[in-house]
């Protein structure tokens, strides 16, 4: 339940169970975003009160992870978690030896995604390690709850990345999952801003978790020219790829994304082998770094709409908390006593 308090310390923070159960200061959490969790970023989160995290699959091996979250420690001495994206594959990356590059570095919080984090979830339990998992489902979030995880972040359909493949928006999404879990509920996907934390409180959420929107900021590591696209981006720029794949994505719309799309809809249909050069991750990579727009995929939702400057993740933080207060307090003033 959120609460917010009278006294001076009470006024500048927004009180949750999130917030107690991560030990932050606002219930604003990081997304976990491929080539873009690094420490410059999620140490400026954690610094401006909010939970950052390091993308444990960023780094090429678990002994490079430990030596980012070493170098993440030099940047802030607040919390900060990791993500760890569990995905199939013919060639898996060696998730056990990730997990244990995050215990054994006393990381406290991991936020997992993709397949269900069960096998791992004893493990972390016993090294008291707080697991919020990520899932774009009612029926998925029912079951990380009764698999153990600490919290949900549900992922409505605007958001980056991949949303499932329900199609179900965060409106209807999250009082369905607030409703139906007892464990807290962080909202994840169209959030940008004061107004769509308010929402997200009001729809029984107890945190959000914000992706695109930490991409346009001075700490994030990418080009300016992507920061830049992202700012001159509207609601309508983004589209759906891997439709026809049962792996539905969303991305910026770019020449790369095009391309995709174009294949999946021509006649006789697509399989990945076709789209695999287009949509590699090195390509992704390559051209969030070089600031090539057309070069590769951008993964982006459709709060790009609300995107129009590149502040510090500190006057971000503050001005989203600023926003959610008078949000908050002119909706509690339409309730009058008649």
């Amino acid at each position: 339940m959120f609460k917010s308090g009278t006294t001076q310390q009470e006024r500048t923070t927004l009180k949750t169970r999130i917030t107690d159960l991560l030990g932050i200061r606002y219930p604003i959490i990081q997304g976990g975003m491929q080539w873009v969790g690094r420490a410059e970023l999620a140490s400026a989160v954690s610094n401006a009160g909010g939970l950052g995290l390091l993308t444990a699959l960023t780094q090429p091996s678990p002994d490079a992870l430990v030596q980012e979250i070493k170098r993440c420690r030099t940047m802030t001495d607040k919390p900060f978690g990791v993500n760890l994206t569990i995905l199939p594959s013919v060639t898996a990356p060696p998730y056990a030896d990730y997990l244990d590059a995050v215990i054994e570095s006393g990381v406290k919080v991991i936020e997992t995604a993709g397949n269900s984090p069960k096998d791992f979830i004893e493990k972390l339990k016993r090294n008291d390690v707080k697991v919020v998992h990520k899932c774009t489902s009612v029926r998925h979030a029912l079951s990380a709850e009764r698999n153990g995880v600490d919290a949900v972040s549900i992922d409505g359909f605007d958001c980056a990345g991949h949303p499932g493949e329900d199609d179900v928006p965060g409106l209807v999404l999250i009082p369905l999952a607030a409703r139906s879990l007892k464990i807290p509920v962080v909202a994840s996907g169209g959030i940008a801003n004061g107004y769509g934390m308010a929402a997200a409180f009001a729809l029984g959420a107890e945190g959000v978790n914000m992706g695109t929107r930490f991409c346009a900021t001075v700490e994030a590591p990418l080009h300016d020219s992507i920061k830049q696209a992202l700012v001159g981006a509207s609601e309508c720029d983004t589209q759906l790829i891997f439709r026809s794949l049962g792996n539905t994505g969303r991305v910026l719309k770019n020449a790369v994304s095009n391309e995709v799309v174009a294949t999946e809809r021509r006649p006789g249909g697509c399989e990945f082998d076709d789209i695999r050069h287009l949509v590699s991750g090195r390509r992704g990579r390559d051209a969030l770094q070089s600031g090539e727009i057309n070069a590769g995929l951008v993964w982006a939702g459709q709060v790009v709409g609300m995107i129009d400057d590149i502040p510090t993740c500190e006057t971000l933080l503050a001005r989203i908390v600023a926003e959610c207060r008078e949000r908050l307090a002119m909706a509690s003033s339409f309730a009058v006593a008649l």
